[in-house]
Formats: C-alpha cells, structure tokens, sequence
C-alpha cells in the first residue's frame, strides 16, 4: 500500500516562534524551510509514499518544495491547521480516491524513510491511526485508510484528542526520527542528536543551541 502524505506548513514569517531561544527572526524562516525540505525530501524517499502535498500559502516554500517533488496545494480555508489539512486531504482524493492518507508534520528534520514505513505500515492496519511525538503530548503522524476520512485534531494536547476521536494510538519502537518534531531549542539539539538532513544541518550550523 502506498500513501499520499498531506503537509500542512503556515508561512514562514510565523513559523517556530518557539525557537526564540535559539534563531532569532530573521534565521527562524530559513530554519522552519530548512526543516520542510529535510521532511519532504525524506518523506519521497521512503518506500510507502507515492506522493507528498504541501498545503501551504507561503510562495519561497511552494517553489522550493515543489522542486523537490512535492505537489503544492494553496492553504484556501485559511482556517488553522486543522482546516488546511482537511482541504489537502481532500484534494489529493480528488485525484487519488483509493489512497491512503496521511498527516505528517513539516518539521521532521532527522526523518528516516524506512522508519517512516514502518509506522505506515503499521498504520495501513487500521481505518485510522496517529503515531505521539516524542514528548507523547502531541502528533507527528495521522493516518486514513481508503474510503476514511482523516478527520485532523492537531493542536493542543493532539495525541489524547486523536485518541478520543477513534484513531488508534501505533504504540512501536525504533521510529525516533518520525516522533522528532522541533518546537523548542531542546527539539532541535535531540533532532541533531539523531542527525538531520543537510537542509537543517547547513542552517542550524551557525546557532548557538541551548545546552549544546
């Protein structure tokens, strides 16, 4: 089973506000691209996906993107995330009715492809099914089987609101690289820890990173 993968990413000027810590305003745009084009690079190479839509309204983003073979999709709702990902997950079943889909975060930086199969894979078990970020409070992956909706509850406390809406939680070992997200200084200095792509690791290479 191969899968569409739907990336949500907000325009870059207000991206990672919580990096504050670590890259100042004018580095934390570069920094929040950087980890788009790491996820998104990962994400073509794994095995399970056929392709990756970027649901985004930021333009550097969509032809940067796009040259990696992303598909971009305009943020229409202009609604929060949950709205944006809705509208992707509807638009690439517009072209791919029978695909599986999934959620994926943009700010997976130290992403594997394998490991990102291996929780497909799992997930291609249920109708609907998220994997916990590594501070088990958020979401790094949500996903729908054919004929499922994707019915998105990211934001606060996203891994018990996923759990409450009916999506089984993938309880599995060895799959860091998918549960690193990168909110923090702290995120970014275990994500580097894991290794990231050259994206990441060629901006973040000047920042003077908390506790490094």
């Amino acid at each position: 089973m191969q899968w569409t993968l739907v990336i949500p990413l907000k325009p870059l000027t207000r991206a990672k506000s919580r990096l504050s810590d670590t890259a100042h305003d004018g580095v934390r745009p570069g920094l929040a691209l950087a980890f788009a084009q790491d996820t998104v690079a990962a994400a073509l190479a794994c095995p399970a996906v056929a392709d990756v839509a970027v649901v985004t309204n930021d333009a550097l983003a969509g032809r940067e993107l796009a040259a990696l073979g992303a598909r971009i999709v305009p943020d229409a709702p202009g609604a929060g995330l949950n709205a944006a990902l809705a509208h992707g997950a509807a638009a690439v079943r517009a072209s791919r009715p029978e695909s599986p889909v999934a959620a994926l975060n943009a700010d997976l930086p130290a992403l594997r492809p394998l490991e990102l199969a291996r929780v497909l894979n799992a997930a291609a078990e249920f109708p609907r099914a998220f994997l916990a970020d590594a501070a088990k409070i958020g979401t790094t992956l949500l996903g729908a089987g054919p004929e499922h909706e994707l019915l998105p509850r990211f934001g606060r406390d996203s891994r018990t609101r996923h759990r409450a809406s009916g999506a089984v939680e993938l309880r599995l070992d060895g799959v860091g690289s998918v549960r690193q997200d990168v909110d923090t200084g702290a995120d970014l200095r275990a994500a580097l820890a894991l290794g990231v792509g050259p994206h990441t690791a060629a901006v973040s290479a000047g920042l003077l990173i908390p506790g490094s």
